[in-house]
């Protein structure tokens, strides 16, 4: 492994010392956030959740973005992967705008592009943890075959090959955890956007997740953000930012 690919690694820092941050060259940027604002109305009033925020994320790179709750973790999140739309600024991916894509174009670039693994996992109740997996290649139009193949691939690769018809009553939080991060890989993704994916977890399962996901990226050197309120989970990183009062502390804007 050359040195360049063992600095995007998931590491557990030496006390008392830091890692410098990874220079992002303009033509490496895969995901870059251009002086974004969002503003939610409740009722009369408007809540301002991030201002002026600007962010660029290089191919490759292993980030963590801290706060508080409340602190904009999850809209940041949203907005850096289409799931909702900046009330002012742009948000590009690969050179596309993500704003002026129709519905259904971005609906199948998320698809394709982007891996989003949730606090809640978010896994359809009725499905078996492999057909939770293989949804989003079906949706790809992948034939149902190759999906299914794959699907077993990753599930033996998280640690549940021998749960693969088991449905998520059947699974314990953590086993539920590691289905999602197989769902998030199955199309094989250039970013994966993991939103508090140890919230609902004890620390050693916690722990273990981490540890599962940061392997499986190291692996694909799949682009990584992860959004927690945990310093320890957070300095896991080899980048990290803080997000304060809606903007990004602990980097240069």
């Amino acid at each position: 492994m050359n040195e360049a690919a063992k600095e995007t690694e998931c590491r557990r820092p030496e006390p008392g010392k830091q890692d410098a941050l990874p220079t992002v060259q303009a033509n490496q940027a895969l995901v870059n956030a251009r002086d974004i604002a969002k503003t939610y109305s409740i009722g009369k009033r408007s809540l301002e959740v991030l201002r002026h925020l600007n962010l660029t994320v290089a191919r490759g790179d292993f980030l963590s973005v801290r706060g508080a709750s409340g602190a904009g973790k999850s809209t940041l999140m949203h907005l850096l992967g289409g799931l909702d739309v900046p009330t002012a600024g742009e948000v590009w991916f690969d050179g596309k705008n993500l704003a002026t894509m129709p519905g259904l174009e971005l609906s199948r670039f998320r698809n394709r592009k982007i891996g989003f693994v949730f606090q809640a996992y978010h896994l359809l109740p009725e499905l078996t943890a492999l057909e939770n997996v293989c949804l989003p290649a079906r949706m790809a139009r992948m034939n149902a075959s190759q999906a299914a193949a794959r699907g077993r691939e990753l599930l033996k690769r998280v640690g549940l090959g021998e749960r693969l018809e088991h449905r998520p009553y059947e699974l314990s939080g953590g086993e539920q955890q590691r289905v999602a991060i197989a769902r998030a890989l199955v199309n094989e993704p250039e970013l994966i956007l993991a939103d508090e994916p140890t919230g609902n977890l004890d620390s050693h399962t916690g722990e273990e997740t981490i540890e599962l996901l940061c392997a499986l990226r190291a692996e694909r050197r799949t682009t990584l953000i992860i959004a927690t309120h945990d310093s320890k989970l957070a300095a896991r990183a080899p980048r990290v930012i803080e997000l304060v009062d809606g903007q990004v502390k602990g980097e240069p804007a």
